[in-house]
Parts: C-alpha cells; structure tokens; sequence
C-alpha cells in the first residue's frame, strides 16, 4: 500500500488504482493502464448506472478506435467498472478524478471561468471515504491552482490521514485516444518535489507509466506549471486553427488555395504541418472551454491584452461557422427557407462520436433559423443525440441536470425542421444543398453522382472540410464552395459574406 506520511523515502508497493468518472477520459486512460500493467487492480466509478453498464456492456458508451480491443482484453481480469463509488474510492491507492469542470453559466466568471463544482465534490466524497493515505490525481483540466483548493478541502476533513495531490493533464486527441495513450508524446506529471512525500507520490505514478512509455517521455514538474500547461496546449493548437481559417477568408476573396498556402506554410520546419486545415471550424469539449478559462484567469490576475489576445481565438472560430451559414444562404438565391439542405456529419471530428461544441450544431441552427429544412447524416450520432444537441443552450452539454426530456420537443419547430437520415443518400434525396460538416473518410468516396441525380437543381456541394474534389464535383454539375478555395464561377456573381 501507497504511505504518504511526510519523511517516507519510498513507497511502498502499490496495488489498486481507481478512476472516479467513466467518460472519454477516465475509461480510455484505465484501460490502458490496465492493459500495460497486469498486476495492477483498476476501477472506474461512476454515479451514472447507464454508463457503467454500458462499459460493462457489448456496446461500449464512447466510440474510439481499439478501445474495444483494450477494455475486452482487461475487463474481468483487472479492469473492472462499477457504480460502487465509495467502496472502490475509499480503499484505493491512487485515485484519479476525471469528472467535469463545465463553464459557469451563472454567478462570478459566467461564461468563461470553470465550474469546480463536481471536483469539490469528489474531494469531499474523498476525505468522507478514505481508509488509507492516497494520491490524489488531477485528471481532469482544471484552472491553475486548483491543486492548493484541493488540499485544503482534505486537510481539513482528511481524519488524519494523509494526501498527496498530483497534476496528469490528458492530451488526448479523440479519435486517435488509444494510440496516443499508447505511444504518447509526452505524460506530464506535477507535484509538490519540494517535500519527501510529494517526491514520492510522483515518483511512484511515473513509474505506472514508466511500464510502457519512454522516460525521456515523462516530464514532472511543479503542480502549476502542469495545470497551466493543458490549457496552455490546448490555446496554441486552437489559435493554429483561427489563423489558418482567418487566412482561408482571404484566399477566397483573393483567388488563393489555402491546401497549397497551408502546404507551403507547414513545410517551414519552425511552424509544422499539423493543425493547419482549414475547416468549418474547431469544436470538441476543450478547445473554447479551456480558452475561456484561461482568459478569465488572465484577466483575474490583472492581464487585459492577454485575456484579448485568447478571446479573438474563439471570435474568429466562431467567424467561421457564420461565414460559412452566409455563404450558404447567399448562395442559394438569398434564402433557404422551405429548402431542404443534407448535413453530412454532425460530431466535430471523424473517427468519434463525440458532438460536444461541434461546428454542426451552429451551422444548422443557423440554417434553421432561416427556415430551412434539415437531413442530417452522422455514421455514429444517434438522433436523440441530434435532438438533444440542437435543443440545448450554449453550455448545456456540460451540465446535465439542465438537458431537457426529448418527450417536451415532440411539438416544437425543431423537429418538424430536422430529420435524421439512415445514410448520406438518403439525407440528400431532393435536397437543395449538401453541406459537409465532419471530414468522415466514407464521404471521400461516395457516389456524387448518383447524390446530383436526386438532388434538386441547381445542386450546391458546401465543403465545410475540403474532403471532395472540387473539379470532378463541378463537372458533374454541382455549384460548389470549398472553404479557403477559389469560388466557383457561380458563387462570384452571388452578393459578398458578411
């Protein structure tokens, strides 16, 4: 068993880790750790009996490539997943929180500071349970200094016993989440090397990790250094993405190609090819939370022109998706009220099913807010997920307790607007317009067409992905726009986006 007590050189063997919350954090990172480390015992917990039953399902609730693979190899030997929180929590070494931190969306810092409401509530639910000394582990991102609130929630209702808190920031890109787990860039782990204790506790997680990953891979730092550094990761990859979308505005008014301005852009060995697509825009549940966070922490520590500097990151993201609605509704005569327009894709990236903050969610409000008729195709987003998403006010997706019932939406507009097709043909069969939202492989290689034969005409291809090959597209007859590339004949005489 992990001791914590101050002074202790080593620790002692360590022999079960438990995650608190089974999302797309928590059960990938566990099973991972339990595939590599077969002596070691893993839980993950969780309040939410369909969740945890889905992990110990056939059908697991996230989709991620391998992840079957893993959990099947390791569930009933030493993965287990289970609801019985306080059980598996209070007798575990090493205790991972993986729980959200949303966006306040009241009170001081709505909008932009995060919400510790759930972390508070582990650490409580920690001290409450434990048997034993722990390492606490920060798994979830977090505002810089949480840590320091962390400690003194168990200080104080620890009953003597003793803790040490660590900071291990994901860096996970879904939909490749298993092989960066497998092979990552680097595993960051912070804490308190000041103390023999602390010392210990970091060096005893490193060497969980040390299992499979390189140890010129594994970085330890001080506790704040690592909390900022998530967000600080996951700013500079969103402002890659707002410059080259700000550039892909440009090409199109100028004539250029953003595919051979970003190519030649990321040859340069200083800035790198990753991260320089243009698209529709980023989403997924870090990129504009964790910006957001980071600029109320800027401006509580009195920076104004940082805070700025982050927030326009988001402004030209969300520029982005309103350009692209513009484009669409100017295209096609001014107005698509009545038009039946085909979404194809609704997560925010291939390769998951994750919808949280994605692009699609804005662009089809916006087309529904001028009255289109919507046919959304996503080969791994169910259409209650759909319903849900387009229902929810901004920030929903992370409070639960705000979703509402599907049986309230069964009279509204929504859903006499939004139809979910069963593929990416049918949800274009007399459509007006297709619009491509997730850069899915399968849309690569459809029939376009046999898609322009039972479209309306003229037929609009919207690439919000740049997926397609433009020219064979408008020599089968499509009207086509492709973010960041020269403008069809058609689109120039159009009136200007706003």
């Amino acid at each position: 068993m992990w001791s914590g007590r101050e002074g202790t050189k080593k620790a002692t063997i360590m022999v079960k880790i438990c995650c608190i919350g089974a999302g797309y954090v928590g059960g990938p990172t566990m099973a991972v750790i339990a595939l590599k480390c077969p002596d070691i015992e893993v839980v993950v917990v969780d309040i939410s009996s369909p969740r945890i039953a889905g992990w110990n399902s056939e059908r697991l609730p996230i989709y991620e490539p391998g992840l079957d693979d893993v959990v099947k190899q390791c569930r009933g030997r030493n993965l287990s997943f289970s609801t019985e929180v306080h059980r598996h929590v209070g007798d575990a070494d090493i205790v991972f929180v993986s729980v959200n931190t949303p966006t306040k969306t009241c009170g001081l810092g709505a909008g932009k500071a995060a919400d510790l409401t759930y972390w508070e509530s582990a650490a409580r639910m920690i001290a409450d349970v434990s048997v034993s000394d722990k390492i606490v582990v920060e798994k979830s991102t977090v505002p810089v200094k949480t840590a320091e609130a962390i400690e003194k929630i168990l200080a104080h209702n620890g009953r003597g016993f003793s803790y040490q808190i660590l900071s291990n920031p994901e860096f996970l890109a879904e939909g490749t989440a298993i092989r960066d787990l497998l092979s990552p860039d680097r595993v960051l782990i912070g804490g308190r090397r000041d103390t023999a204790a602390g010392s210990a506790a970091v060096d005893l997680l490193a060497g969980v990790y040390a299992r499979w990953v390189p140890q010129d891979r594994i970085i330890t730092t001080n506790l704040w250094s690592a909390e900022l550094s998530k967000l600080a990761a996951n700013a500079f990859l969103a402002q890659r993405i707002s410059s080259v979308n700000a550039v892909s505005a440009l090409c199109e008014a100028t004539g250029a190609d953003i595919t051979e301005v970003a190519h030649s852009v990321g040859k340069d060995a200083r800035i790198g090819h990753r991260f320089l697509s243009a698209s529709v825009g980023f989403g997924g549940s870090c990129f504009q939370k964790d910006i957001l966070n980071l600029v109320y922490i800027c401006e509580c520590y009195g920076l104004p022109e940082v805070a700025s500097y982050w927030r326009e990151v988001i402004r030209i993201n969300d520029y982005q998706k309103s350009r692209f609605v513009n484009r669409v509704v100017s295209s096609m005569f001014n107005t698509v009220a009545g038009k039946k327009v085909a979404v194809l894709g609704f997560a925010f990236k291939k390769d998951t099913g994750d919808t949280r903050e994605t692009p699609a969610i804005d662009v089809c409000k916006g087309l529904l807010g001028d009255k289109a008729v919507v046919s959304i195709y996503d080969p791994q987003v169910t259409g209650e997920q759909v319903a849900r998403d387009l229902a929810m006010n901004k920030f929903d997706w992370d409070h639960p307790r705000h979703l509402q019932p599907l049986e309230q939406l069964s009279a509204t507009d929504l859903e006499k607007q939004v139809a979910v097709a069963a593929d990416a043909y049918e949800a274009a069969k007399d459509a007006h317009a297709v619009c491509i939202l997730t850069e899915w492989d399968e849309f690569r290689g459809l029939d376009y067409r046999r898609m322009f034969e039972g479209m309306q005409k003229p037929a609009f291809v919207f690439d919000g992905r740049n997926v397609v090959d433009v020219a064979k597209l408008r020599e089968i007859g499509f009207v086509v726009y492709s973010i960041g590339k020269p403008l069809d004949d058609w689109l120039k005489d159009m009136p200007a986006v706003a």
